[in-house]
């Protein structure tokens, strides 16, 4: 499928950079997202000439982003459902409310 000799698989998985899970005659299965890591890395040795060291600390830094933004989303999901719970009914009980106004604006004396 991807033009790869079974060695430079086995490679991969002892740099510990693909981990398939395996079968109980010991035949590695591949998820889509093995697929999906396995094509960065063919696109970054093949493509790129990234080295297996430089391989490994782009998936680090990708693996790290997307938990991150997995959490920035739960945090902006949590904001919106808490503001939509205490958010006012009505407008009239909205006099206490933040609202913008313009900066103030700043008059330069001149010396005498």
């Amino acid at each position: 499928m991807y033009d790869i000799h079974p060695q430079t698989l086995r490679l991969y998985e002892r740099e510990r950079l693909l981990l398939p899970s395996r079968s109980s005659g010991n035949t590695r299965l591949y998820t889509p997202g093995d697929l999906e890591r396995l094509e960065t890395i063919l696109n970054l040795t093949r493509d790129l000439g990234v080295n297996l060291a430089g391989i490994e600390i782009i998936l680090n830094m990708r693996d790290r982003m997307r938990r991150m933004q997995d959490e920035m989303q739960a945090f902006v999901d949590f904001v919106q459902r808490d503001f939509a719970e205490h958010a006012m009914p009505n407008p009239e009980g909205a006099q206490n409310a933040l609202m913008r106004i313009s900066p103030p604006r700043l008059i330069r004396m001149r010396p005498r």
